[in-house]
């Protein structure tokens, strides 16, 4: 069983969940300015995007790798906004009108709880959208997401590399130079980067042995919002 525990607006973890980050940022933005232009087929306009990728703090998603290839950034190019706009939408927080996106009165109600805004928005994007959906691969990994946290919330303790982590589920065989690379891939952008956005993980590059790989550790946020089945085993490993 997987419980999100509701936290307070004061909770000082949430600052680590770069989805409610730029989930605030996008309603702050179209409450202070009339809402937010979308064109013909309903993104978000360009002007906002911009403005978007200079404000959000994306991990690993900054101006300098959005304007590397073009000045232009459109919402599908910027996949984190894009699911911003979906989830704003899907939770009746936000809604289009006039060729506009405007905030609902319910989205008005949690501008300034995060606490609350939380709790509307990472479980169900966690748990419920379909992670293919924006992802590298059109592939979802073999398993679920009860059996991906309570075994991560043992074995991650001190921190794991990509690899190691999906070596757990499927054994050590895949790589990304060998033909398990589609595995570890499934895995990672189905698994890590969503629990990376939702700010539950943190993963930072490192290098070993002449090639890049991939770290990924528990953050504050993990232990505060998610009461999970393995919780116990949990402490009895630290205390060890």
């Amino acid at each position: 069983m997987i419980d999100f525990r509701k936290l307070t607006d004061v909770e000082p973890a949430l600052q680590l969940s770069p989805l409610l980050r730029a989930a605030h940022r996008t309603m702050q933005y179209a409450a202070e300015n009339n809402g937010i232009g979308l064109t013909a087929t309903k993104a978000f306009q360009r002007k906002f995007v911009h403005w978007a990728v200079e404000h959000v703090d994306w991990p690993g998603y900054g101006p300098e790798e959005a304007f590397s290839v073009s000045k232009v950034v459109n919402e599908y190019e910027f996949p984190p906004i894009q699911v911003v706009h979906f989830l704003l939408l899907h939770r009746k927080l936000g809604r289009h009108y006039k060729g506009k996106f405007l905030l609902t009165k319910k989205g008005k109600d949690l501008l300034n709880s995060p606490g609350a805004l939380f709790d509307q928005l990472i479980p169900f994007f966690l748990l419920e959208v379909d992670h293919t959906s924006y992802g590298r691969l059109d592939e979802r990994p073999f398993g679920t997401w009860d059996v991906w946290l309570n075994v991560m919330n043992v074995e991650l303790e001190q921190g794991l590399t990509e690899k190691q982590l999906c070596g757990l589920f499927y054994g050590d065989g895949p790589d990304w130079d060998n033909a398990g690379w589609r595995e570890l891939a499934a895995f990672s952008s189905y698994v890590l980067k969503p629990l990376e956005w939702a700010g539950l993980i943190s993963i930072h590059e490192v290098e070993g042995g002449g090639r890049r790989d991939w770290m990924c550790f528990k953050t504050a946020l993990w232990g505060e919002v998610l009461r999970l089945e393995t919780d116990e085993m949990d402490r009895k490993t630290t205390q060890h």
